[in-house]
């Protein structure tokens, strides 16, 4: 075979460093669980951190560096996490950490939960509060009827209860 097309260092860059993993510019607001899934993961990559340790193989090294690079971005993310109490948020407003039941023009009920970017997941109503749909919510009081901008189209959607989580 012609080593014309492979560089001698070829091993070396398939080990160099990862990029760093990009941090939000919005503050990194969180709820008590929000707060309880960073720690959790910062624990979990430790744990696997040392399940390494000792291992000089290339693959333990890949993963190490992958390790490290989730270690930086959880512990910059816990540096930077804002603990949000709901018990000093107002009951007859939309705020971060509640849960409020929305109403569409065909009279679909759908409820989120407005949390940290961490703690968002569309699948289960959990919104971050810097998506659109959580901005057109927040301040909102029950029987506002407030315009969602989407990219498929505007949606107004009347507010019919507002909870805390």
């Amino acid at each position: 075979m012609s080593r014309a097309f492979v560089k001698e260092n070829d091993a070396e860059e398939v080990g160099s460093d990862l990029p760093e993993r990009p941090q939000s510019p919005h503050t990194n607001y969180v709820t008590p669980q929000g707060m309880e899934q960073l720690q959790a993961r910062v624990r979990e990559f430790g744990a696997e951190w040392n399940a390494l340790a000792g291992k000089e193989d290339f693959t333990s090294q890949q993963q190490r560096k992958r390790i490290e690079r989730e270690l930086l971005y959880y512990n910059e993310r816990l540096r930077r996490a804002v603990l949000v109490s709901t018990s000093s948020q107002p009951d007859d407003r939309v705020h971060f950490g509640c849960v409020v039941e929305v109403e569409d023009p065909e009279c679909q009920r759908l409820r989120f939960a407005i949390v940290g970017e961490d703690e968002a997941d569309a699948t289960q109503g959990r919104i971050s509060w810097v998506s659109p749909l959580a901005r057109a919510l927040l301040n909102a009081e029950v029987g506002d009827v407030v315009t969602w901008k989407r990219p498929v189209g505007d949606l107004d959607i009347e507010i019919v209860a507002i909870r805390k989580e």
